[in-house]
């Protein structure tokens, strides 16, 4: 069944079905009873939203980017602490050399994750990465791992095959093959990138900067944005909400060689909370309590 799903992907229009999905998405046709059916069908636990009469949201959207109760996901309490940016759990992470690993035996390259920028690349490299994968029950606003300014963002067109465990572990380099969106960052642990990888039925890809970013067009060129002479400069504290998915996707962190040590618990498959401590800063006294 799943050797089937993932040749379908091949054959089935991805932006058209993604267009449509969006368009039903954002109405008011159908939207309780598409709300009530995805509750069920996902164990969607309405209790942690500051919404949780789904008569009350103006749209499917509007409940698949909802807003969580304050104090719902506490960020990790220690010094350099580097969070988890999303709920969902692990697909993969570890070591970057020219490639990150997408799944058991299958990896891809950071350059062309990175839209086939080698001096961007370079930054990464003999660095380490997480991918974050969320599934249609969880909360889907990304936050920031660490607090950082915004340098530049890079919207690269592409596919939108599906990105779940079965897709990624059939097809070749899919997270540089998707649709994708790459936030990069000055902070205190040096360059940081943080990626929005889309999806088949992802009908946007927002920041809290410039709102929905691409078309989902799957034509046209890499478009970048530099925002390092912004004014004033974005900058966005740790934890704080960086951007969302309408409908679910993945997200992928990169840090440079030597800056962060992640979690030694955390290994592939591990169920992660957004605001779980993902990592820390290098050279940082891991005893002392955060005062950021």
């Amino acid at each position: 069944m799943s050797t089937l799903f993932v040749l379908l992907q091949y054959i089935v229009p991805q932006h058209l079905i993604s267009y449509l999905a969006g368009k039903l998405a954002d109405g008011r046709l159908f939207k309780n009873q598409l709300i009530r059916i995805f509750v069920k069908r996902y164990n969607v636990d309405l209790s942690e939203s500051k919404i949780e009469d789904i008569h009350q949201f103006k749209n499917f959207n509007a409940f698949f980017t909802r807003e969580l109760t304050p104090g719902a996901r506490p960020a990790a309490n220690v010094s350099g602490a580097i969070l988890c940016p999303a709920d969902g759990a692990i697909s993969q992470l570890g070591a970057i050399s020219n490639n990150l690993l997408q799944a058991k035996s299958r990896f891809f390259s950071l350059e062309a994750l990175l839209g086939g920028e080698s001096n961007l690349a370079a930054q990464f490299q003999e660095g380490c990465f997480a991918t974050v994968y969320l599934s249609p029950r969880d909360y889907h606003r990304v936050h920031m791992p660490l607090g950082g300014r915004l340098h530049k963002m890079i919207y690269i067109p592409g596919r939108l095959f599906s990105v779940n465990q079965a897709t990624a572990r059939r097809i070749p380099n899919l997270f540089a093959r998707n649709e994708r969106v790459v936030c990069l960052f000055h902070t205190d642990a040096g360059a940081m990138a943080v990626i929005l990888v889309g999806a088949m039925i992802v009908s946007g890809i927002e920041t809290i900067w410039s709102g929905q970013v691409g078309t989902t067009a799957g034509t046209g060129a890499i478009r970048s944005t530099d925002y390092s002479e912004h004014s004033p400069p974005i900058e966005i504290a740790r934890g704080s909400e960086m951007g969302r998915f309408k409908l679910g996707s993945t997200v992928i962190v990169l840090f440079a060689h030597g800056a962060i040590t992640l979690e030694p618990d955390l290994k592939a498959q591990t169920p992660v909370r957004m605001g779980q401590l993902l990592g820390r800063i290098n050279g940082v006294d891991a005893n002392a309590k955060n005062t950021v």
